[in-house]
């Protein structure tokens, strides 16, 4: 028999723990060295609890940007070090260089070391337990799937991928016209009839459906999910729990009723968020193309050197409602890259030149794409535009590719944050999830976390 797992905690739950512990221990690590070694840097008291306000926010700010609650590296010690460590320099630096809103430095230096070996210190200790304790298997969500063996295969991959606590222990197979069986050994297969055994043994804690009662789901297990129900045992449907775990659409899974049950965001209507949007996007673009000014000569002797060709180039692109456009970019590949057609970008693309590797890792090379979004062909945040022939191409291959295109493209997008890079119809069909899944929620707090992500991949070096 499994091990029967103790409580379980949701993605958003494991989230707000690790944040609140982040502020909670830190805060008491410094109030005891406080204590112990006579450190009056950072009190935390009644008359200076703005201080406090704002070594708070800087922390979270800067948690953020370093992914320290991005759940999938937070259960690594290796990126929790890292993290740590380039959050808490930060946090430290702006909160000296800010005496304006924080305490004036003090005389004795070292009690800054204290000060950062204090945050330091604390947060390795709560990470390293959360590690060891939260995200061990006692804390699993175990789950048992119904549905057909094509689709419970993809299910728990994609899940267990995107959340490393939701187990997947089993299935049961409700297609009848196939007797094949997986070729993964991990997941366990029962029958019908073992549906309520199974739970017991196994400590199924959600039984997650992906067959509707018209394709496959047979009465006799119809009515045996309805008594869970009746009992108050989690029974939920495959593509809620989907886009609540990967944070994207399956659209691979809808069928042609789409559109009836598809709650676009009210953002997306809403005049005073587009008008707040619209500004923002003239500010950051202006901001943008003055950056891209300073910088302007020293890219250009790196292009002279490095890629000796044209320094910008345009190519056609799909916008709002179809619309097609002129995007600008840098150039960052040889000057006959498409001497044989219009092909996808690929992952270490041999077509790159260096310089244009560095210009991609960096983001550099979209920055001439800040006029585009002052001219109002894009927007600071949204899909990230296709080229027209490969748009015609994978609106034929994948459901609802077109759906995309009903708000702005983006100079950065939901997609390019969280998926990998792409170069096939497997890659754009995840980035059109994410797309959906954004035009599905877009507002405010997901426009924040995409800005924080975004310097994430800046700082990591990690654009493509």
């Amino acid at each position: 028999m499994s091990q029967k797992p103790l409580i379980h905690f949701e993605i958003s739950e494991r989230k707000v723990l690790l944040r609140l512990f982040d502020m909670l221990g830190v805060l008491l690590t410094l109030a005891i060295v406080g204590i112990i070694f006579k450190f009056d840097y950072f009190k935390i008291d009644t008359s200076n609890w703005s201080w406090t306000l704002v070594f708070l926010i800087y922390l979270n700010l800067f948690g953020n940007i370093f992914e320290l609650y991005d759940l999938q590296k937070a259960d690594r010690f290796d990126s929790v070090i890292k993290n740590v460590l380039l959050t808490t320099s930060l946090t430290v630096l702006f909160y000296i260089l800010t005496p304006f809103f924080t305490p004036s430095l003090p005389e004795n230096r070292l009690q800054i070391l204290f000060f950062f070996i204090s945050v330091a210190g604390a947060l390795l200790i709560w990470r390293f337990l959360y590690i060891n304790l939260i995200s061990s298997p006692r804390f699993y969500k175990r789950v048992l799937v119904v549905g057909d063996t094509f689709d419970i295969k993809l299910i728990a991959e994609s899940l267990q991928k995107s959340d490393p606590n939701y187990f997947v222990v089993g299935y049961i197979h409700t297609d009848q016209r196939f007797k094949t069986e997986l070729v993964r050994d991990d997941l366990i297969r029962f029958e019908v009839q073992e549906l309520q055994t199974a739970i017991k043994q196994h400590h199924i804690n959600e039984v997650l459906v992906a067959s509707a009662y018209q394709k496959g789901l047979m009465f006799s297990l119809y009515n045996q999910l309805n008594e869970l129900l009746k009992r108050g045992f989690p029974v939920r449907e495959y593509t809620q729990v989907y886009e609540e775990v990967t944070r994207r659409i399956p659209v691979q899974n809808v069928d042609k009723d789409f559109y009836r049950y598809f709650p676009f965001s009210r953002s997306n209507q809403n005049k005073f968020y587009i008008l707040i949007f619209r500004v923002l996007d003239i500010i950051v673009s202006i901001i943008g193309i003055i950056f891209g000014l300073v910088i302007s000569p020293l890219i250009f002797i790196g292009n002279l050197v490095a890629n000796r060709g044209k320094f910008f180039y345009t190519q056609e692109r799909v916008g709002k409602n179809g619309v097609v456009f002129n995007i600008l970019k840098l150039r960052t590949m040889n000057k006959d890259a498409e001497s044989t057609g219009p092909q996808y970008a690929q992952k270490n693309d041999f077509r790159i030149t260096r310089f244009g590797k560095f210009l991609r890792r960096a983001r550099i090379d979209e920055i001439p794409q800040f006029y585009n979004v002052l001219k109002g062909d894009m927007s600071l945040i949204g899909p990230r535009p296709e080229r027209p022939i490969f748009v015609k191409e994978l609106s034929e291959l994948i459901p609802f590719y077109d759906t995309r295109h009903i708000i702005k493209p983006g100079l950065t997008g939901w997609a390019q944050v969280m998926a990998n890079y792409g170069d096939c119809h497997d890659d754009s069909l995840v980035k059109l999830q994410y797309d959906l899944y954004y035009i599905k929620h877009r507002g405010i707090f997901l426009d924040l976390s995409i800005l924080l992500k975004t310097l994430s991949t800046v700082i990591f070096f990690r654009g493509q």
